[in-house]
């Protein structure tokens, strides 16, 4: 069973801006470790540290060329635009069109505190910017214009995430993604 669980909109913890990594030491390694099973359980590509209720600033993920970590990521230089379908871990089942920089190169730590830089494009340039702007507290959500929001949030209210049971989450999401 996993030590961790994701956290749904409307957790406060969600909206808060992650504290940075100051100790990169077997305690941050453990965490690291536990959320990679809430990730692939759930199922994701990434998953930030805030999901899972602690507020500091690293992220999971899986893409590309394999499992890594990313601890107090930012982004130094973004270039161009794309639309894509994106979804996140947080609201499970939806999905919306968001606009975002197609290609980025972001520079952070690994877990040997080692200093890594990536240039990432498309997808995995997404995945990167949608964990970070969970780093500060910023919800798919934000990312709708003032309409789709308010549909959004009102789909949001019905479903009710937070108080309903995995196999029910993942009984919506089914449903949700069928044509």
């Amino acid at each position: 069973m996993a030590r961790y669980s994701i956290r749904y909109v409307g957790d406060p913890v969600l909206r808060e801006t992650a504290k940075d990594v100051t100790d990169i030491d077997g305690k941050l390694a453990k965490i690291a470790r536990d959320m990679f099973p809430v990730m692939y359980d759930a199922p994701g590509i990434g998953l930030a540290a805030p999901q899972v209720g602690i507020a500091k600033r690293m992220f999971v993920y899986d893409f590309g060329d394999g499992p890594g970590v990313l601890i107090n990521p930012e982004i130094v230089e973004s270039d161009g635009e794309w639309v894509y379908e994106e979804g996140c871990l947080s609201v499970p089942g939806l999905s919306w069109e968001i606009t975002r920089p197609k290609q980025i190169h972001l520079v952070g730590y690994d877990m040997a505190g080692e200093e890594v830089s990536i240039e990432a494009d498309e997808l995995e340039s997404r995945l990167y910017q949608h964990e970070m702007d969970h780093l500060d507290g910023i919800l798919l959500l934000d990312r709708l214009d003032e309409e789709t929001r308010v549909e959004a949030l009102k789909t949001i209210r019905e479903l009710d995430f937070a108080s309903m049971s995995k196999r029910k989450r993942a009984k919506i999401a089914d449903d949700l993604s069928l044509p």
